[in-house]
């Protein structure tokens, strides 16, 4: 190295060499400024056990790849792509001369893939390893595999900055931790909660920034989670004081505007970087003393029951938080303002959950089935890969064809692998291809790829005429358009100058055959898989019949649909041509309240084509009837008072007797529900809506549920009515939970002496004895004590008031 100034890494590079001398493998730990990521590869270039093989140092993140590479090659003195270079994701600058490659993850595995002993190669530094992406998880399962089975010789190091480090050297054979305690000034924290709990992050980090300004010597450096909130706390610090300048930093900026914001600010300038969670770690911009952190991400979540991947913006861990906070005191003293409470900061998770335990598995399951792993259970992990979300991934995979039933990798698998995209995109890509629209694949596929890329509403057609060559001015600038071509050479599609605009939707449900949207509504759709989805009402996509979908938001009831197109009906039977279905439905409409009979062809629980069926059968009407009765409830019935008290008759009968052996038919609501096929069914003839429930002959229905004898001794032991010895009939009320019930006026029970019995003499009635103006006056199941106790006060007190009627003194007498 050339360089002459020290860094804290410094005092253990010996170490390090010495360590990786005597075995093959390490773990490094050190804070962030240490200088770890840009002097262990140079120190070791020299190395004898290299042998003149390249070192590959993984990257995290694109732009912290290509400022490490020029960062290095600049200490040599020379030019990226002489010693150092870079391959990051469509992008490539090594030489011949190059000894060591700093790669971004992708990358890695394609080398690893391509050449799986490694044969240029003799180590493997995996930087920030902290971050616990997917594809840094599986290259270093890979590389242990490499190692153990191929390459005895090949060195490992993992170096972090927050990693808990025994687990690691665990799993690499229990190699030496080497620890750096770096060299960090204080960095004072402040905790500044934004004033109102739903402010727009954009706005409150504004506000914090133009109080750093103010208030702090040195440059600022923002972290909010996303590009969108980036470019609205830029226009919100459009006022700041001269020599003080506003540079956005993110993943997919370009290149000439991601220098700018690493570059020194020049002499008596100030610069504010706004920046997502790429500047915690690695990237090096200079100059900063203040760090203002809304303490906010934006992170991929998986959701394996929808098999969708959503961004969700959500509360850094304390590692990140920490890992901000030290950005401020890399140069001197910093300060660090937290747009939090000191509570809240107490409850932050330690540690951001690994992306293997929550992540899209499908890039990894096609991974492993061209490595040959048909168990990914046998090879090294620090987390092994959940069974279940591996398992779903699968099978995705066999649906793009790219596995076989056994799971082992289809030639179209292997051409998927060789596409730096998502299985589903890179299916897209090569389906396109095959029908003659790979040019619009391709764009849709660098378009869709793009994850910080903004449109103007869901219907993804918008962004491609900006990627019709011929038309697109400045095409050299326009990065979707740079992608696009990429892929289409690594695919080996042709640049057809233009994009095939109305074909979008076709192109796209290829990548997303499970996300097929029907409309059911104004601004609503249904899935495929029926899940529901919606759009806004006055989205450009909302009225459209059918959408191919390309990203949601991953709610499980009702999901947000966030880029799609539209496609046809007849597209779609021609590309799901082995997966439609025909279906004759007979099924009772919930929202017509009526029988729907329907010839459907079907993909999922999308409709393509309805068309009415004809000549149905009697069966299957009345089978569907009965579901919608099941649905409705029993009230949905003509009941009336005659029905109601001959179902409670029998129902009294019923709890009478010995469970085993009774005759009488359970008629409490999940009984008749269950049975509704006998004893309903038959007189549903010509039913087909609720409309015309009314003409159903439930009295018919319900007694011809019992035998004539059991009719005649339902009358006789639980009439409707009792004849008292006046002559009078009186309705029994077999409704009280209480039993049976004979609500009676008193001087209708002169000549009765004892309590009247029902169910041949078994059950004494509960007698409501009322006044002549029908109030109670006694209730009684011992009506010849109330005569001889209880009748004298009530005579008492009632012959006053009712004068005109009789009062006997002996009313069972009379």
């Amino acid at each position: 190295m050339t360089s002459t100034t020290s860094f804290p890494i410094d005092p253990i590079l010996p170490s390090i060499s010495n360590v990786l001398k005597r075995g093959t493998c390490a773990v490094i730990h050190a804070p962030p400024g240490a200088g770890k990521t840009t002097r262990v590869p140079l120190e070791l270039l020299d190395a004898p056990w290299l042998s003149n093989r390249k070192i590959v140092m993984l990257e995290p993140r694109r732009i912290a790849a290509y400022s490490a590479a020029r960062f290095m090659a600049r200490l040599l003195g020379e030019s990226v792509g002489e010693t150092v270079g870079y391959r990051i994701r469509l992008e490539t600058r090594v030489g011949r001369r190059t000894r060591l490659e700093v790669v971004t993850e992708g990358v890695l595995i394609r080398m690893l893939q391509s050449d799986p002993e490694l044969t240029d190669i003799g180590c493997i530094i995996f930087d920030e390893f902290h971050e616990r992406s997917l594809n840094a998880d599986l290259a270093l399962a890979l590389a242990l595999e490499c190692r153990d089975v191929l390459r005895d010789d090949l060195r490992l190091l993992v170096m972090s900055a927050t990693l808990n480090c025994g687990p690691v050297a665990e799993l690499l054979g229990g190699c030496p931790v080497l620890v750096s305690e770096g060299r960090s000034h204080p960095v004072r924290t402040e905790y500044l909660p934004l004033p109102q709990p739903d402010m727009d992050s954009a706005k409150g980090v504004a506000l914090a920034v133009q109080r750093a300004v103010e208030r702090e010597q040195g440059s600022v450096l923002a972290f909010l989670p996303g590009a969108g909130e980036i470019r609205r706390a830029v226009r919100f610090l459009e006022h700041l004081p001269d020599g003080v300048t506003v540079h956005p930093l993110y993943s997919n900026l370009p290149q000439k505007e991601q220098d700018l914001a690493i570059a020194p600010p020049g002499a008596g300038r100030r610069k504010v970087v706004l920046a997502t969670s790429i500047a915690e770690t690695s990237l090096t911009i200079e100059g900063i003393r203040v760090v203002v952190d809304s303490g906010l991400a934006r992170e991929p979540r998986f959701d394996s029951g929808s098999g969708m991947t959503r961004l969700i913006t959500e509360r850094v861990s304390r590692a990140s938080a920490d890992q901000r906070r030290g950005r401020g005191g890399r140069l001197g003293p910093g300060v660090c303002y937290r747009l939090w409470s000191e509570t809240e900061n107490d409850m932050l998770k330690p540690f951001a959950a690994p992306e293997i335990k929550e992540g899209d598995l499908c890039p990894l399951a096609l991974e492993l089935a061209l490595w040959g792993v048909l168990d990914a259970s046998t090879l090294s992990w620090l987390d092994v890969p959940p069974t279940g979300n591996l398992s779903r991934a699968g099978e995705l995979l066999r649906g793009l064809g790219a596995l076989d039933r056994g799971g082992r990798i289809t030639g179209h698998g292997k051409d998927m692998v060789a596409l730096p995209l998502h299985p589903r995109l890179a299916h897209m890509v090569l389906e396109a291809g095959r029908t003659g629209r790979g040019w619009t694949g391709c764009v849709l596929a660098a378009l869709l790829a793009d994850r910080a890329g903004s449109l103007p509403a869901a219907d993804v057609r918008l962004r491609l005429p900006e990627c019709n060559v011929k038309r697109t001015a400045h095409s050299g600038r326009n990065r979707t358009l740079e992608a696009a071509r990429r892929i289409a050479r690594l695919a080996g599609i042709r640049e057809e100058g233009r994009c095939d605009v109305q074909s979008a939707g076709a192109v796209l449900v290829s990548a997303y055959p499970d996300r097929v949207a029907q409309r059911t509504g104004p601004g609503e759709f249904r899935l495929s898989g029926g899940r529901a989805a919606w759009l806004p009402g006055d989205d450009l996509l909302a009225g459209e019949s059918f959408l191919a979908v390309a990203d949601l938001d991953g709610n499980a009831g009702r999901a947000r649909i966030w880029r799609a197109a539209p496609v046809l009906a007849e597209e779609l039977e021609e590309i799901f041509a082995e997966d439609v279905r025909e279906e004759t439905v007979v099924a009772w409409d919930a929202q017509t309240e009526a029988v729907m009979a329907r010839t459907q062809r079907k993909l999922g629980r999308v409709v393509l084509k309805d068309r009415p069926l004809q000549d149905l059968s009697d069966d299957r009407v009345c089978a569907a009837v009965l579901d919608g009765i099941r649905s409705l409830g029993l009230h949905c019935l003509p009941w009336d008072r005659e029905t109601e008290t001959w179902r409670n008759r029998v129902r009294f009968l019923r709890s009478l007797d010995d469970p085993g052996a009774t005759v009488w038919p359970d008629v409490s609501d999940v009984g008749l529900l269950e049975h509704l096929e006998h004893w309903l069914a038959p007189f549903l003839i010509g039913i087909t809506r609720r409309s015309r429930f009314r003409r159903i002959d439930l009295k018919a229905a319900l007694t011809a549920m019992l035998p004539w004898d059991a009719a005649r001794r339902l009358d006789r032991e639980a009439p409707a009515c009792l004849t008292l010895a006046s002559g009078t009939r009186v309705r029994i009320d077999y409704g009280p939970e209480s039993g049976p019930v004979l609500p009676v006026k008193l001087q209708k029970m002169f000549g009765v002496l004892k309590t009247p019995t029902i169910a041949a003499g078994r059950y004494p009635l509960t007698v409501h004895l009322l006044s002549p103006a029908g109030r109670p006056l006694q209730i009684t199941r011992d009506l010849e004590n109330f005569w001889k106790n209880g009748y004298r006060a009530v005579k008492a007190e009632m012959k006053g008031r009712y004068p005109k009627h009789a009062w006997p003194d002996d009313p069972p007498a009379v």
